[in-house]
């Protein structure tokens, strides 16, 4: 699997899955799918382990766990996390993408967070 996820983005997760309170061995479960012509959508919550099927990519005691078809979607993508005055968010940054002029996608994008996203429903 060939994801790289930059120091602000581990940050993000990290403090995310702590604010979470999930007891046990818990992780950033992050969604990947098609958005635009060439970006994502994504969400994410946090969950105590990882679900069937999901891969678990692990970097400086962070646990990410990826759904098959998320990894597809991030092979040689960079995820970041942004946080500036036009958006606050994850972004990818796919160097693989080509732009398709709608102006509504580009190689790299960034996709809003919601505290509200990490409260699991019980």
């Amino acid at each position: 699997m060939n994801v790289e996820i930059t120091t602000n983005a581990a940050g993000f997760m990290r403090r995310m899955v702590r604010l979470a309170g999930v007891p046990g061995d818990a992780g950033f479960r992050l969604v990947v799918s098609p958005g635009g012509c060439s970006g994502f959508n994504s969400s994410f919550t946090i969950e105590g382990a990882p679900f069937e099927g999901d891969a678990v990519l692990q970097q400086n005691g962070l646990k990410v766990f990826l759904p098959a078809e998320s990894r597809i979607l991030l092979e040689g993508v960079t995820i970041d996390f942004v946080d500036s005055p036009m958006s606050t968010g994850l972004s990818f940054h796919n160097p693989n993408a080509a732009g398709c002029g709608c102006s509504s996608s580009s190689t790299v994008q960034t996709v809003g967070v919601s505290i509200a996203s990490i409260i699991k429903k019980g």
